[in-house]
């Protein structure tokens, strides 16, 4: 019986003291963390589960290394305000994933992002197609934010500087803007749902002014037969 009574009091005072170092470590530790946010938490949880099991040894021996991990997020949060160069290192900095209506693929490869994770990204701010946003940023916390365009037109091949575009194949298709090329690979399923095949997509692209699909990083087509399309970079030399 003192065991167990032993136990639900370290449990009860572990409670309480990591809820005053969440307290004093601030509101940033309760909403969208960042990397160093999330180490920082794994320690504090690791050493509570520790000083609730690890009955032999007093609290203080938990309580102090919990204590000293505050104060290093303390400190860093300290110098974080005032210095952008630890701030960046400890938080991290946005990245541009698109930008002027274009995805920037060096910037995907970097945050290790692919389309699909892309697309997600994009539905979860209840946006339905690449061609209306114009720009998107990658936060330091892995949220995407997304700045629409204000007409929210479509990308076209003028805005590629390419030749004017000519009206697009009709498509037996209703939903919402579905991918046909992604990362230079066409999507076979997709272009059966389309109501199309891969020759017609190759008659399409050409007309973008692209001669191998591998050269598209996405391309997608809505409901209404309006094409988006995104050449992937040209390699630097």
């Amino acid at each position: 019986m003192e065991d167990i009574t032993g136990l639900l009091v370290r449990t009860l005072f572990t409670y309480f003291f990591i809820l005053l170092l969440l307290r004093l470590m601030g509101k940033r530790e309760l909403g969208k963390m960042s990397v160093f946010d999330v180490v920082i938490s794994i320690m504090l949880a690791e050493m509570a589960v520790l000083s609730i099991e690890d009955t032999e040894k007093p609290l203080m021996h938990f309580y102090l290394p919990m204590l000293l991990v505050c104060g290093l997020e303390i400190a860093m949060s300290f110098l974080s305000l005032k210095s952008k160069k630890v701030r960046d290192v400890v938080d991290g900095s946005a990245d541009m994933i698109i930008e002027n209506g274009q995805i920037r693929e060096e910037a995907m490869r970097r945050n290790r992002l692919n389309m699909d994770d892309l697309m997600v990204h994009l539905r979860q701010k209840n946006v339905k197609n690449i061609a209306d946003v114009e720009f998107a940023l990658l936060e330091p916390t892995g949220q995407l934010s997304v700045f629409v365009k204000h007409d929210q037109s479509f990308l076209t091949k003028g805005d590629l500087g390419i030749n004017p575009p000519q009206p697009a194949s009709p498509v037996t298709y209703k939903g919402l803007p579905i991918p046909l090329i992604l990362d230079g690979k066409v999507r076979t399923e997709a272009l059966r749902k389309v109501g199309q095949n891969e020759l017609w997509l190759k008659r399409e692209i050409r007309k973008y002014g692209i001669k191998d699909i591998k050269d598209v990083s996405f391309c997608s087509i809505d409901d209404q037969g309006i094409m988006y399309l995104d050449k992937k970079d040209t390699p630097q030399k």
